[in-house]
């Protein structure tokens, strides 16, 4: 499933309260889901890694009670307490932790409680974990305990990475780029041994070096360093030619008539143009726009246009949108 399908489906279940298991490759946004899902719905979320503790911290520490002469488990801090009304407890990296200690969660899964200690009823519970091919340490999880899930596969979505890259502020240039070459976004690889790959979270680590603005004897290693030697000369490549773009303010007040003839220039230069439109964009820059598209290479003139529909922003009311659909409606997918 990709990643928004994931994210509907895991609202879906947690109003249900049913126990839930996000299964995918490293770095693609599983527990990043989680957190947006809980932000949105302005609850709480617990981030709990299991393969840190013991099998005992989840029961709690068993203390005397001199008055009732018993003895009484105190629940672990960790654990939501009641304070909160209603939250996600996000077991993450379940599979990573020793078998006893996953074994010490059945019942808090299942049941909802474990020991004294129950659960809070506003509060759901969701795990996640890498796969076993995934060359990460991970424990076979035992069957009693996958019986306690519904289990989802999230993969990778170019189209859902570059909605959630837009709306976060990533840099343009790495947006341009994966839009230039999807492949680009996850590049892990279970029979290579290389150290630095790419991935959602790693091109997020692109796009602080670039922030951070480093010296150019830097920047080569910086970003080698988060997605591997050789696809980071071809982005610093790629890179390279932002210079060279027309301005973007002149070509929404039909002042600037000029193109780039490099597809990477290309690449960059419709990805602007897009971010740039939103809904309270003046009919005139629309059109100026449009008229602009009209003269590119109809791949790119159409990214420009799918790229807005899909943003619902209208265009049919528009005097050239007729003649744009003229010349390229073939080209619409």
């Amino acid at each position: 499933m990709n990643p928004q399908k994931i994210k509907r489906s895991v609202e879906h279940l947690c109003e249900r309260k049913v126990p839930i298991f996000l299964w995918g490759p490293p770095g693609i946004g599983k527990s990043s889901i989680i957190a947006q899902i809980a932000k949105e719905k302005g609850i709480a979320c617990i981030d709990l890694r299991l393969s840190l503790l013991d099998p005992t911290d989840l029961r709690g520490i068993p203390f005397f009670d001199a008055v009732n002469q018993t003895a009484i488990w105190a629940p672990a801090s960790f654990l939501p307490d009641g304070s909160i009304k209603e939250g996600i407890l996000f077991l993450d990296e379940l599979n990573t932790a020793a078998p006893m200690v996953q074994a010490s969660a059945y019942q808090l899964i299942l049941d909802r409680k474990i020991g004294e200690y129950t659960l809070p009823d506003g509060w759901s519970i969701v795990a996640a974990g890498n796969r076993e091919s995934d060359r990460g340490v991970v424990f076979r999880m035992a069957a009693p305990l996958a019986n306690r899930f519904i289990h989802l596969d999230m993969e990778v979505s170019v189209d859902d990475w570059r909605a959630w890259a837009i709306n976060n502020n990533i840099d343009l240039s790495i947006i341009s780029f994966i839009s230039y070459r999807p492949d680009a976004l996850f590049t892990f690889n279970t029979q290579s041994d290389t150290k630095a790959f790419a991935t959602p979270r790693t091109w997020h680590y692109v796009n602080e070096v670039l922030l951070s603005t480093p010296e150019d004897d830097l920047i080569m290693a910086l970003i080698s360093g988060a997605i591997g030697e050789e696809l980071a000369a071809s982005f610093l490549g790629f890179k390279a030619v932002i210079k060279d773009l027309p301005n973007i303010d002149g070509i929404l007040d039909g002042t600037e008539k000029e193109f780039p003839t490099d597809t990477s220039a290309l690449h960059i230069l419709c990805t602007a143009l897009a971010i740039r439109i939103s809904e309270d964009t003046r009919t005139k820059e629309l059109e100026n726009l449009l008229n602009y598209s009209l003269n590119l290479p109809g791949e790119f003139s159409v990214m420009i246009i799918q790229d807005l529909r899909q943003r619902s922003i209208e265009l049919d009311y528009l005097k050239s949108w007729p003649l744009w659909m003229k010349k390229f409606n073939t080209l619409l997918r």
